[in-house]
Parts: C-alpha cells; sequence; structure tokens
C-alpha cells in the first residue's frame, strides 16, 4: 500500500520526538514514509520530495 503520510525530519536525532507520530500511525495502521531532509541545507531535494509526494 502506498504511504499515505510523509513524515520529515531535518536531522535523525529529531525521531526520538516524532516516534509517537509513527507509533500512532503504525496502531491506526496508515501507511507512512519517514525521511531524514535538510531544507536548510538540501532545499531542493526538499522541494522536490514535496512536488513528487502525490504520485508516491
Amino acid at each position: 500500500m502506498k504511504s499515505m503520510i510523509g513524515i520529515i525530519m531535518g536531522s535523525k536525532s529529531d525521531f526520538d520526538i516524532m516516534r509517537e507520530a509513527t507509533t500512532i500511525l503504525d496502531e491506526l495502521q496508515i501507511p507512512y514514509e519517514t525521511k531524514v531532509v535538510s531544507a536548510h541545507r538540501t532545499p531542493q531535494y526538499m522541494f522536490n520530495y514535496a512536488q513528487e509526494a502525490y504520485s508516491r
């Protein structure tokens, strides 16, 4: 099944905070994907990710 939600973090260390979100999504059986993307260091990659999100 395609991911319905994208969880974007600026660094791996942010996952400790976002873990609760993934736990809830797992409980609700909502597919998601997690990505570490720095909008400050790699803005074009973040832009491309957002542009292509619907097709994923």
